[in-house]
């Protein structure tokens, strides 16, 4: 190893008196109160005599100097076959440099993780990371300071594991600290991001020859901390980069990466410390501070797993790998497929991306992400059987990621098969979210695993012993597979809500609780549970059953929203249309919803009226009685005597003024139900009741109305008067119109409860098809049943029994 003494320059000592003098205070004291060394000791410093490294490195951190500034560098000769030479030190990292290049870019140039058949050149997908400057799981937050958000109506499953902290880029932390401790999650980027580090250095775009200070013109060495602590002989780091070095053909490997380490010359980029096995981790964690403390001017950057290990480095400074953002989610898709020649795709995979939050999620994680990559390129879609695509991703964390790169990792806990890991967390998934906990304190989850883990075979059921292994077995999970995780001290939550929802779902399969779940069924959030649940039954006849017998009931006490489900039946019942039936039930019902539900009335006379308006009436009316737009004349009336009505009771003037032939042309295809994902509508196949020129009593009435309007387009203030004066009439007049001739228009007088169920009501019936339409196995004859059932009152319902 080096030598044990380092002494300062002259510059060095300049900067280290000014730094003295400002604390006040004797070298004696100096010494004995801050340091705890001798005073000879301190004086040889600032003389320049060669000072023991450990007090040299303490003396620098108490003045708050950076060791390459205090250092002196040693003159470095390189021997020859004639004679001793003195040369530059710059000479000697670009010579070592370019026998290094070729194996830097072959070991950390390239990636091939999971099934890719193939490498892929790191440049070509590599996405910046960003470096969160506090620990996540070290922050001293409560649980109520977490972001989350329980209400079923405003549920914010994106923003739920929002981090708030200061975000910096990965290079800028590695040029701000010269010892740089990265930690993250598994399959967070740590290696990747170490690699990137050494192809950028060797390349000259970071510490290289085009470094903006020669003290910054550095070597990258990469070491696998696994291949070392495995490495024949147990060799000291210095000799095992040394043969690393005779291996690119550098001669005299062991002099000259000395005398670049002794100079400060040195990117030293340790990768994996929590893959090392236990018997070897005491003697590599001692070599590696040992190591930083012999060279401490040169850059260090060490990866671990968060919370694999409680270890701290000396004068190492910690920071965590943050999750990606939805713009680096969609920069490194974009990178993938375009190294795939297939660039469309790409914008295919952000935008399914875009359009399923649960997925998103996964993204979040690099390594999650490139298995969504290779899944969708194999496919051009993800799978409809989502808990199939999650249950691969678990598969990645708990066993493909470490297995596919030969690492064993202890077994904290031995009565603890993987079988057994899930079924913990099945468990404790469950049990919190019934509870509406996204985040729980370390008690409650470790009372959690200690109740697991007692009914084992040959548990350990004493208490003490009991609590030091839930302790461990926690410590495990979350440091092994990432699926539990610190999001403060001694506050727990799952690393994804969608592995939380997917492992409540197997609970649920697992035991049967059908009952128990659908009594959530009008709650937003638990949605995602449902859709999980009926994906992994192997026959959901009983859960879909339960969920319309649950649904059928919400509605079942109330006269009123019997009566409304009696008209929906009745009017979808009076067009022709090649539509089944519940999915013309569904528009009615969906127009219906958005008219006294969705929108935000008042009680008030006074109406907001335009000219814009006038006009879109006018021609609302023209529309309807058309010989030449026959094909829209019954939808375009209905539309438009609803939102005018609409505008009787006070709807947002907004809303009004999209009342025009733009308006209709453009809602008309939301006929298409989206409860049973019929095709859009075809304009040749609208429902429509009989032609209005087949009606000549509603032709002559919705004559009659128009003509009451004023004619004086022009004057928006005579207008404006005669709708105060007249308006109110008018819109009863049309709506007994449309009662008569249409069946619509009834004025419900719905109470905001009511509103309120009918909402949740439909919501339901939403998610229930969205179950059926998923990739669950339901027989026909049930399937059926549910879909001739559907948005039909309890007698209708009885009567078809």
């Amino acid at each position: 190893m080096a030598e044990r003494s380092l002494k300062a320059s002259q510059q060095g000592r300049q900067l280290a008196k000014q730094a003295f003098d400002k604390l006040g205070i004797t070298q004696e004291t100096f010494a004995d109160k801050r340091v705890g060394c001798s005073r000879s000791t301190i004086s040889k410093f600032f003389r320049g005599k060669p000072v023991d490294r450990e007090i040299f490195v303490k003396i620098c951190r108490i003045l708050d100097l950076q060791l390459e500034e205090v250092i002196e560098f040693p003159q470095v000769a390189e021997p020859t076959e004639e004679k001793n030479e003195a040369i530059n030190i710059d000479v000697l990292v670009q010579e070592v440099r370019e026998k290094i290049k070729p194996y830097i870019q072959e070991r950390c140039g390239k990636m091939q993780v999971l099934d890719m058949t193939q490498s892929i050149g790191l440049g070509d997908i590599y996405t910046d990371v960003n470096i969160l400057k506090e620990i996540t799981g070290h922050r001293r937050k409560k649980i109520a300071e977490l972001p989350q958000n329980c209400d079923p109506e405003e549920f914010d499953r994106l923003g739920l594991w929002h981090v708030t902290e200061e975000r910096v880029p990965g290079l800028e932390a590695v040029r701000d600290h010269s010892k740089l401790m990265v930690l993250g999650k598994p399959g967070a980027g740590k290696t990747t991001f170490l690699k990137h580090l050494a192809i950028q250095c060797i390349e000259g775009n970071f510490q290289g020859v085009g470094a903006a200070s020669r003290r910054e013109h550095r070597l990258p060495i990469f070491i696998t901390l696994k291949d070392f602590a495995e490495a024949p002989k147990e060799p000291e780091i210095l000799k095992y980069i040394a043969l690393q070095l005779s291996k690119c053909n550098v001669k005299d490997a062991k002099v000259k990466v000395e005398q670049l380490l002794r100079c400060a010359k040195v990117l030293v980029l340790l990768d994996g410390l929590d893959e090392v096995r236990e018997e070897d981790t005491k003697r590599v964690l001692n070599q590696v501070q040992e190591f930083s403390n012999y060279f401490p001017a040169n850059q260090f950057v060490i990866t671990c797993r968060i919370a694999a290990s409680e270890y701290t480095f000396q004068g190492f400074t910690q920071v965590e790998v943050a999750d990606f953002n939805f713009e680096q989610i969609k920069t490194f898709a974009k990178n993938w497929f375009r190294s795939k020649q297939n660039p469309v795709k790409g914008e295919r995979f952000i935008q399914k991306l875009e359009e399923n939050e649960p997925i998103q999620e996964l993204a979040s994680n690099p390594l999650l992400l490139t298995l969504l990559c290779l899944v969708f390129g194999e496919a051009g879609n993800f799978p409809i059987n989502r808990p199939e695509l999650y249950k691969q991703g678990l598969d990645v964390l708990l066993k493909k990621w470490d297995a596919t790169r030969n690492i064993e990792r202890e077994q904290v806990y031995k009565h603890l098969s993987l079988q057994r890991k899930e079924d913990l967390l099945s468990q404790i998934a469950l049990t919190t979210f019934e509870q509406k906990e996204y985040f729980f304190n370390q008690e409650k989850v470790e009372a959690y695993i200690a109740d697991f883990i007692s009914n084992l075979l040959n548990a350990r059921t004493e208490p003490k012993e009991l609590e030091l292994d839930s302790k461990a077995v926690l410590k495990s999970i979350e440091a092994q597979h990432g699926l539990l995780v610190a999001r403060a001290t001694g506050i727990y939550s799952f690393s994804h809500l969608t592995f939380q929802e997917y492992f409540a779902a197997r609970e649920i399969v697992t035991n049967s609780v059908w009952k128990s779940l659908v009594e959530h069924i009008t709650e937003k959030r638990w949605r995602e549970v449902f859709l999980l649940t009926a994906g992994m039954m192997r026959k959901a006849d009983d859960l879909v059953q339960l969920m319309k017998q649950k649904i059928d009931g919400l509605l079942a006490g109330d006269e009123k929203l019997q009566q409304f489900l009696t008209w929906v039946k009745e009017k979808s019942e009076s067009v022709e249309a090649r539509y089944k039936p519940a999915t013309v039930r569904d528009f009615y019902f969906s127009l219906s919803l958005d008219l006294f539900v969705n929108f935000d009335f008042s009680d008030s006379a006074d109406l907001y009226f335009d000219f814009n308006f006038y006009q879109s009436l006018s021609k609302s009316l023209d529309l309807c009685q058309s010989r030449s737009l026959s094909l829209y004349r019954s939808q375009s009336l209905e539309l438009s005597f609803s939102l005018c009505l609409s505008a009787h009771l006070g709807l947002d003037p907004e809303l009004l003024r999209a009342l025009n032939l733009n308006f209709l042309l453009d809602h008309i295809p939301e006929a298409d139900s989206e409860l049973l994902r019929a095709p859009n509508l075809d304009l040749d196949h609208i429902p429509e009741p009989d032609p209005i020129d087949h009606n000549p009593e509603l032709k002559r009435s919705l004559q009659q109305l128009k003509d009451q309007l004023p004619n004086s387009k022009e004057n928006l203030e005579a207008y404006k008067h005669w709708w105060e004066e007249n308006g109110q009439a008018w819109a009863e007049q049309l709506r007994a119109v449309m009662i008569k001739h249409r069946n619509i228009g009834h004025d419900w007088q719905f109470s905001e409860s009511q509103k309120e169920l009918l909402k949740k009501y439909y919501d339901a019936n939403k998610l229930l098809v969205d179950c059926l339409n998923s990739d669950c196995y339901v027989s026909r004859e049930v399937r059926q049943k549910i879909e001739d059932e559907l948005l039909l009152a309890i007698a209708e319902i009885k009567k078809r029994q």
